[in-house]
């Protein structure tokens, strides 16, 4: 193994642990299921983290099973969309009735 391709792994594996949160890293296994697939798939995003993780999201129709399920596990999810009032609510309390004297 030559330094140059040393040097890849070793950016590939680091890339790997900094793509997830620091809520829930990966682990050793989910790292080893996704490092062919980031080299095989986006190696022209290496050594940018950001550029490689949104690189294996738009393209995880193309990654080995485990990756997907990996990757699938670290997404965030999904917020929801924004639905616009029908009307706005009157929040003013209503005016006492006069009754007349």
């Amino acid at each position: 193994m030559t330094r140059a391709t040393f040097g890849k792994l070793l950016v590939a594996t680091a890339m790997t642990f900094a793509m997830m949160s620091a809520a829930s890293a990966y682990t050793q296994e989910q790292e080893a299921m996704c490092t062919s697939d980031a080299f095989r798939v986006c190696s022209s995003e290496i050594p940018d983290v950001q550029r490689v993780t949104a690189c294996m999201m738009r393209n995880k129709s193309q990654l080995s099973a485990g990756c997907r399920a990996v990757m699938d596990a670290s997404a965030p999810a999904p917020t929801a969309t924004y639905q616009p009032a029908a009307k706005p609510m009157n929040l003013a309390p209503p005016k006492p009735k006069r009754t007349g004297v």
